[in-house]
């Protein structure tokens, strides 16, 4: 016991911040979060390809004059602008076959071959919807490649009749384009802001309905998310706005998927500044937000995206923290956010613990002359023995931030002194053993 006291204190000591200006710490920590946070999001996709388990046997007679031979792309060129109806969907299959195998697909074999063009054209054909699908499930995979690789799409003006696509009457047809738009969207501010010049918000939403299958909604609530993705520059305020009632929306939502991708799209809007994070608080979501960092419903079946679900909310809430005005952050708290927050301190994630950490020593900043109300709620709710724990972590930026918060709201000026010693306050009125003060109502004012 006094062998860890020792230590303790030689930790303490050692990464005190003494004569530190409050607002570089807070910069410094606030750097660290970004980039933990943005490693943590290269996790969540970006981009996808469409590559299927298993073909059905439609598709095996549609295609069967491929099989068992060496189809060569000059073939699938030449039978894809054939005037063969039954001949052109084959070829396209073939070319969209190649695209959704699951090592190496030669997407700049086929760009190079010319294609792209052909595939475009063929999204025209509403007398043809197998062949629209096939065309559109190709581009959504070429879409899903690299960079240039997107590009190539967007330049072949493919992304107009992909938005045409999404009236389709066809429900594949309209699911795969949505794919393909999330694809390009997925690339970066500039394609995003884009798609979204073209009006891509209101049909993209209208799909958020009773009757719609669930896959194609964990889709659409994936296009959202990319939607609402980079803040170099953020998404238009007008797009904000459209997209916030629908993720009111989807928050209630059962499926585990889709919980998750709207909470990361309210994370990256948290991100956004302070007037994206108001939008966010004025949408009434920011209350349900709070009990889902508790959520315990599939923890048994779906371990894994239950822990990316509290990964991102806690993620939405430090980035308030982090971004926010005091006002907005006063507000967060009045959601009585700390309890289920600091009850994620004893998780087994690192860069959740971490995040945590962040937003408790942001909101204590942020409480000013009220942090000892902040200290006091963060005590009651057990926080304050699991960052004495974190003490003890391996993770260096861990115990590191946990003796920060300890030494500057939970501890006096020379923690070397022998505490039978100390009087009732010290110098700066840190110390106060009036039982009485124990009674103060928990009320604050940012």
């Amino acid at each position: 016991m006094a062998e860890n006291a020792g230590l303790e204190n030689h930790r303490i000591k050692s990464f005190k911040n003494k004569g530190r200006d409050v607002e570089t710490m807070r910069r410094h920590r606030n750097e660290v979060t970004v980039e933990l946070r943005k490693n943590k999001r290269d996790e969540h996709l970006l981009k996808k390809r469409n590559v299927p388990q298993e073909e059905s046997l439609e598709d095996s007679d549609v295609d069967s004059d491929f099989k068992g031979q060496n189809v060569t792309l000059d073939a699938i060129l030449q039978n894809a602008t054939s005037d063969n109806a039954v001949v052109q969907l084959s070829a396209v299959q073939a070319a969209r076959k190649l695209l959704s195998s699951d090592r190496n697909p030669p997407i700049d074999d086929l760009i190079k071959s010319g294609i792209l063009p052909i595939l475009v054209k063929c999204l025209e054909r509403d007398d043809n919807p197998s062949l629209q699908f096939e065309a559109a499930w190709a581009l959504t995979n070429i879409a899903s490649g690299t960079s240039a690789q997107t590009q190539a799409v967007v330049k072949s003006n493919a992304v107009p009749l992909f938005l045409r696509l999404l009236h389709s009457p066809h429900q594949n047809v309209c699911e795969q384009a949505v794919w393909a738009l999330g694809n390009i969207i997925g690339d970066g501010p500039q394609c995003r802001d884009y798609v979204i010049s073209l009006g891509v918000v209101k049909p993209l939403l209208s799909f958020i309905n009773p009757s719609i299958p669930i896959t194609f909604l964990r889709n659409v609530t994936w296009v959202i998310v990319n939607l609402c993705r980079n803040k170099d520059p953020p998404p238009p305020m007008e797009t904000v706005q459209e997209i916030l009632p629908a993720l009111c929306v989807l928050i209630y939502h059962t499926d585990i998927n889709i919980l998750v991708d709207t909470v990361w799209a309210l994370s990256y809007l948290t991100d956004g500044g302070n007037e994206q994070i108001q939008m966010v608080i004025d949408s009434g979501v920011v209350p349900f937000l709070v009990p889902l960092l508790s959520h315990q419903e599939v923890k048994v079946q779906m371990l894994s995206l239950e822990t990316e679900c509290i990964c991102c909310i806690s993620w939405a809430i430090s980035n308030l923290t982090i971004s926010g005005r005091k006002d907005q952050v006063e507000f967060l708290v009045e959601q009585h956010v700390i309890p289920p927050f600091c009850s994620l301190l004893s998780v087994k994630d690192s860069q959740v613990v971490q995040v945590v950490l962040d937003g408790l020593k942001n909101i204590l900043i942020m409480a000013g002359d009220e942090a000892s109300t902040i200290a006091e709620i963060i005590e009651e709710c057990g926080g304050l023995e699991k960052i004495e724990n974190l003490q003890q972590h391996e993770n260096e930026d861990i115990y590191k931030l946990a003796f920060e918060i300890i030494d500057q709201y939970f501890s006096g000026d020379d923690i070397d002194e022998d505490q039978s010693l100390i009087p009732d306050t010290t110098q700066g009125g840190t110390f106060n053993f009036d039982p009485a003060s124990n009674m103060q109502a928990k009320e604050f004012n940012f």
